[in-house]
C-alpha cells in the first residue's frame, strides 16, 4: 500500500508537528515532576536543559538542508520523526545526563521536521494551494500547545497520569512516522537541457545560501518576533504578566484568518507590514499596560497579529522565480537558524538586563519592543512575490 493522496500526506505532517508541540510542551510542562522523580532542584540544571533546547533548534534547523541533500527529503522526514519518538525517554530516563540526551534529540527531530514543511509542500501542491497549507503548517504547533495548555488535566486523568501521557505522544508519533514510509514520494523529473541558473538553483549549497541577500533579510525580519515570542513564555510569566494563554488561543484565529486573507489577496508585503507594525502597538500593551484589562485585549490582539501574516511570511519564498526543492530547503533551514541564533543573543541580553536592575523587568521590556520591529523593518526590504489579479482574470474565472 502506498500513500499519494495529496491532502492525506499534509495530515501526516500537521499531525504528526501537533503531536511533537503536545510532546515537548507536555514535557515542558511536567519538568516540576520529572526533576523531583531524579531529585535534581537545581535552577542552574533546568536552566540548561533550557539551553539545549535552543542549541537543539539552532543546530537542527541548521543542519536539516544537509540531511536533505543526504537522504532526500522523504527519509530526512522519517529521521525528524523518529528523533521526535525518542521523546518516550523523557518521562522514565533514570537519571539527569539521559534526559538531557531525550530532550536534545527530540528538540532536534522538531527542528528539522519544520525546515521539511516547504520542500514537502512544494512537491505535492500546486503554488495556488500552497498559501493555505504553508498556513495550516504554522498553526500546528500552536494546536498542539493550545491542547497542553486547557487539556493536559484532562488527558492526564484519561491515560493514568503524566508519565504515561507523554509516553502516549511519542507511540502516536511513531505510528506517524511509520505512516510517512508509506507516503509515495518520487523524485520530479527535470529537464535534461537547464539553463545555467536553474542548474545552479537545484545544487543550491549552503554556501549559495549565505551568499543570498534575501535569505539574510528573511530570517533577521523574523528574528525579533520569535525572539519576543520565546520571551513571552520564558520571562513574562515571572515578571507577573499571564495573558500568554490569549496569545496562543487567538494565535490560531489569527493564523486560519491569514490562510483566508493570503487566499484571496495576493500581495504579501502589506499584511506583513500592517501586522508588524499592530504587533510593536500591542507588545507595548502587554510589557507596560498597568491596567489588566487592556494588557488582556493587547494580548488577543497580539495573538492575532503575530500569526495573522505568517501564511503571507512563509509563501514569499515559494513564489520566488525558479525555486526548487533543493534550494527552498536551504532557504528555510537558514531562515530558521539565523532566527533562532539572533533570539538567543536577545533573550540572554534579556535576562541580563533583568539581574542588572535587580529584578526590574522594564528596560528589558522596552529592548524586546525595539526588537520586535524588525517585522515591520523587514517588510520595506523583503520582495513583493505576489501578482494582483486583473479584473478581466477574475471575472474569467
Amino acid at each position: 500500500m502506498k500513500i499519494s493522496h495529496k491532502y492525506l500526506v499534509e495530515a501526516i505532517v500537521f499531525i504528526s508537528y501537533v503531536l511533537f508541540a503536545m510532546a515537548w510542551v507536555g514535557g515542558a510542562a511536567s519538568m516540576q515532576q520529572i526533576m523531583s522523580s531524579m531529585h535534581v532542584d537545581s535552577l542552574a540544571s533546568a536552566s540548561f536543559i533550557s539551553g539545549m533546547v535552543t542549541l537543539a533548534k539552532i543546530v537542527g534547523t541548521f543542519g536539516a538542508a544537509w540531511i536533505a541533500i543526504k537522504f532526500g527529503i522523504k527519509y530526512a522526514f522519517f529521521i525528524s520523526s523518529i528523533l521526535i519518538v525518542i521523546g518516550i525517554l523523557t518521562p522514565y530516563a533514570p537519571n539527569y545526563e539521559l534526559l538531557l540526551i531525550s530532550r536534545f534529540l527530540m528538540g532536534l527531530g522538531g527542528a528539522f521536521m519544520v525546515v521539511y514543511f516547504n520542500p514537502i509542500v512544494m512537491h505535492w501542491f500546486p503554488v495556488k494551494e500552497r498559501a493555505v497549507i504553508n498556513g495550516l503548517n504554522a498553526v500546528a504547533f500552536n494546536v498542539g500547545t493550545g491542547i497542553i495548555l486547557w487539556q493536559m488535566d484532562a488527558i492526564n486523568q484519561i491515560s493514568g497520569g503524566w508519565k504515561m501521557s507523554l509516553v502516549v505522544f511519542s507511540l502516536a508519533s511513531l505510528f506517524f512516522a511509520l505512516a510517512w514510509l508509506l507516503v509515495k514520494f518520487e523524485p520530479q523529473a527535470t529537464d535534461t537541457q537547464q539553463t545555467a541558473e536553474e542548474e545552479k538553483n537545484n545544487n543550491y549549497s549552503y554556501l549559495d545560501g549565505l551568499k543570498d541577500k534575501f535569505n539574510w533579510i528573511y530570517g533577521l525580519t523574523y528574528s525579533g518576533l520569535l525572539a519576543f515570542y520565546i520571551c513571552l513564555f520564558t520571562f513574562y510569566p515571572k515578571a507577573g504578566i499571564t495573558q500568554s494563554t490569549w496569545v496562543i488561543g487567538f494565535g490560531i484565529v489569527g493564523t486560519l484568518a491569514g490562510m483566508i486573507y493570503s487566499k484571496k489577496v495576493p500581495l504579501r508585503l502589506p499584511v506583513i507590514r500592517w501586522s508588524g507594525a499592530m504587533i510593536v502597538l500591542t507588545i507595548i500593551g502587554v510589557s507596560f499596560s498597568t491596567n489588566s484589562t487592556l494588557q488582556t485585549v493587547s494580548a488577543i490582539l497580539l495573538g492575532f497579529f503575530v500569526f495573522f501574516p505568517i501564511t503571507a511570511l512563509v509563501s514569499i519564498p515559494h513564489e520566488l522565480p525558479k525555486m526548487t526543492g533543493q534550494r527552498i530547503t536551504v532557504v528555510f533551514s537558514l531562515f530558521y537558524s539565523i532566527s533562532y541564533l539572533v533570539s538567543t543573543v536577545v533573550l540572554w541580553v534579556f535576562g541580563k538586563l533583568v539581574d542588572i536592575n535587580q529584578g526590574d523587568y522594564t528596560v528589558s521590556f522596552i529592548l524586546i519592543s525595539i526588537v520586535s520591529v524588525t517585522f515591520f523593518i523587514g517588510s520595506f526590504f523583503l520582495p513583493e512575490t505576489g501578482k494582483k489579479e486583473n479584473k478581466e482574470e477574475l471575472c474569467a474565472e
